[in-house]
């Protein structure tokens, strides 16, 4: 069975994940909504369902061979690996060295491989983008990206096909910039960004 747009929401709001305050996302920039996406990856079948449709979407989009799924560290370890084992290819990902995304762990990739970057929840692309850029500079070529959700409600630009599972257009704004609804709530930070 196919899932919505609004099923994968569901799946999120089911899991406490999609949360309401004040946060500072990882680009830098304040919002008042945030998709907490671990409580959602520390449920293995809701996970597998939703990677599941993700993996069909990829399938009914991308018309490419494709030989090995690589995701951002540490939010897309999860459903990249989950994706990729839906499609029955293997799972990489990359992971910051002084700053910026590398393959390690003696994962290789090739010219002659053709690629889907895995995501959980795209915001502005930044980290999607150095993803695909990393693996790039293996030789390897990237024939799609992927992800449960953008929440850039399609804002987000990339030069391959953009496949998310869910459009979510939630507002973020530069800190000196806040509206008046967030001004007196202290702001937290829950994403990843930044860690080694």
């Amino acid at each position: 069975m196919t899932m919505t747009p609004d099923d994968v929401l569901a799946e999120f709001e089911k899991a406490g994940a999609l949360l309401k305050g004040h946060f500072i996302l990882s680009s830098g920039r304040h919002s008042d909504t945030f998709l907490q996406k671990a409580l959602v990856f520390q449920y293995p079948q809701r996970t597998a369902k939703l990677c599941k449709a993700l993996a069909e979407r990829i399938r009914a989009k991308v018309r490419k061979r494709v030989d090995a799924i690589v995701s951002p560290a540490v939010g897309g370890i999860i459903p990249g690996y989950e994706t990729a084992r839906q499609l029955k290819l293997p799972a990489m990902f990359v992971e910051r060295q002084e700053g910026v995304f590398q393959l390690r762990r003696n994962f290789h990739l090739d010219k002659s491989m053709n690629v889907i970057i895995v995501e959980d929840v795209v915001s502005t692309g930044l980290s999607s983008r150095e993803c695909i850029e990393a693996v790039r500079k293996t030789g390897a070529n990237v024939v799609a990206l992927a992800c449960l959700i953008d929440r850039s409600g399609g804002d987000a630009k990339f030069d391959v096909p953009f496949v998310p599972l869910a459009r979510l257009k939630v507002p973020s704004w530069e800190a000196d910039k806040l509206p008046k609804h967030l001004k007196g709530i202290p702001a937290v930070k829950p994403g990843s960004r930044g860690l080694a």
